[in-house]
């Protein structure tokens, strides 16, 4: 439908289309009813949210805003009833199923030249109209509609860090960015993908003409770089891309699958009794076994074809599980 022809809509028909998305399904039972649920979230959305504030590995911390748990129904449903109906970009690998960081990196196996450059305060940089611009297209939605539903899934009038809907909208207002970037690789023979806020381009090109071309874009577009995590590496240096290694064949980092390697040796070597005593475990025998394994797993979701850790894992399943 064209979105001048929504004009034509009445209240009544307009309020029907937003009721078929079923957004307070279980939660309300009259059309009434769930009018009144979802304008009230929508006009007080800052007061169903929880700061939370989680540890990262540099020493900082990565605050999130998670929503309560009627406000992250409504999203969830918004979620699966109307943006999945709208596709994003194979460019983007983060928050997709059946997409991991294996496809993130697969494309910059054995190039010779990587450069990775990282988008400054990703989520928070996603402003409200940019949700409902991009999120939910004047095409397929009435615009009081659009407006509602942004409502719903902005805090302060920002893209919250915590929401089921905003890995997948933070996909579609970066469309027309990896869109656009992808195309102009490809001409130039340049792989590109995007992790969420991580760029990877590889290829033999010149670093400076990507990265300006980038951020020109991407400015445009309300983002900045973050210069400090830009890297340009040769196959000189470890090509890491989202943890993964690429220089010749995808594998995890060496020292992750030393200290691994090391673990299920001196499982084996002394007993699993001894080395939970040694490192001074006390918590279920079971969890641990089950985390080591998906340590394991991890390491063959990379390489498929890594013989020692397929024994590995065939060890311990056979030694600690029991089958049917």
């Amino acid at each position: 439908m064209a979105p001048s022809l929504w004009k034509y809509y009445t209240k009544e028909q307009t309020q029907d289309f937003l009721l078929s998305l079923h957004l307070t399904e279980n939660l309300t039972h009259t059309p009434t009813a769930e009018m009144a649920l979802l304008y009230a979230l929508a006009n007080h959305a800052d007061e169903h949210y929880e700061k939370i504030s989680i540890p990262k590995r540099n020493g900082t911390k990565r605050i999130l805003h998670a929503p309560d748990s009627v406000l992250k129904y409504v999203q969830t449903q918004i979620l699966r009833q109307v943006l999945r109906e709208f596709p994003v970009s194979g460019y983007a690998c983060a928050y997709q199923k059946g997409i991991s960081l294996r496809s993130n990196a697969f494309p910059h196996q054995a190039q010779k030249l990587v450069l990775k450059l990282d988008i400054q305060d990703f989520f928070d940089s996603i402003s409200y109209i940019s949700v409902y611009q991009h999120g939910f297209p004047c095409e397929r939605i009435p615009d009081s509609v659009r407006t509602l539903l942004a409502h719903l899934c902005c805090y302060k009038d920002r893209l919250p860090q915590g929401a089921p809907t905003s890995p997948y909208l933070s996909n579609l207002v970066m469309k027309p960015f990896d869109e656009y970037m992808g195309n102009w690789c490809r001409v130039r023979e340049i792989a590109y993908t995007r992790y969420c806020d991580d760029m990877t381009f590889s290829g033999d090109f010149h670093p400076k003409e990507v990265l300006k071309k980038a951020e020109g874009f991407l400015n445009r577009l309300g983002f900045e770089l973050n210069h400090k995590k830009t890297r340009i590496c040769s196959q000189k240096n470890r090509q890491e891309i989202t943890g993964i290694v690429a220089n010749e064949k995808l594998q995890v980092p060496k020292n992750y699958r030393r200290r691994l390697r090391q673990e299920c040796y001196y499982i084996r070597k002394f007993g699993l009794e001894n080395h939970l005593s040694h490192i001074e475990y006390t918590g279920d025998k079971q969890k641990y076994l089950q985390r080591l394994l998906g340590k394991i797993q991890y390491v063959l979701q990379i390489n498929p074809e890594d013989g020692e850790f397929c024994e590995w894992k065939r060890w311990i399943t056979n030694s600690f599980f029991i089958h049917d």
